[in-house]
């Protein structure tokens, strides 16, 4: 475990960097590696990293900036990652109202002898209900069983975002 501390803390710096520099707004932990914080860990290859960009007043989002900053810095993206210490790191520009907000309510939480910006267990558990895909399910499950949820948050989470339907294929409401 201490290889993948190692390898997440320099990712978390570099990411850092591209927030001080106004590169991106703001950054949190998502996905697999979020889940590992707070239930046990999955299998998962990668960092996916939840971004905000500058807003540039149009409908399309481009990496571009993000890229050619992380490429001055000595990263350089391969297909969808950018390989930081050797691992790769997916920064995923938050795609909608949920992940948007998962993002600017994400938690500080410890790694090692520093700090992450990690995704909450409510707002993980919400874009797994709004994904919908089976590894999503399987792990929406698991994380039920291991994870301290919120259910009235997770509730509010859901219906604020229009999830309140699938939160039974999940059987997150009959959750104790």
């Amino acid at each position: 475990m201490v290889g993948r501390e190692a390898w997440m803390r320099k990712a978390i710096e570099v990411i850092r960097k591209l927030v001080e520099d106004g590169t991106v707004t703001a950054y949190a932990v998502g996905g697999g590696m979020a889940a590992t914080f707070y239930a046990e860990p999955v299998l998962t290859y990668d960092l996916d990293v939840f971004i905000i960009l500058p807003t540039g007043g149009g409908p399309l989002v481009s990496l571009a900036p993000v890229y050619e900053r992380l490429g001055a810095m000595g990263y350089a993206p391969e297909r969808e990652h950018v390989l930081i210490a050797g691992m790769p790191v997916q920064l995923i520009p938050a795609y909608n109202a949920l992940v948007e907000e998962a993002v600017v309510r994400a938690v500080d939480l410890p790694l090692g002898d520093s700090r992450v910006r990690v995704v909450g267990p409510e707002y993980l558990l919400a874009i797994m209900v709004q994904t919908g895909r089976p590894k999503d399910r399987a792990r929406a499950a698991i994380f039920l069983d291991e994870a301290a949820i919120d259910g009235v948050r997770l509730k509010e989470i859901l219906k604020r975002h229009g999830l309140a339907g699938k939160l039974d294929a999940l059987a997150v409401d009959r959750r104790p």
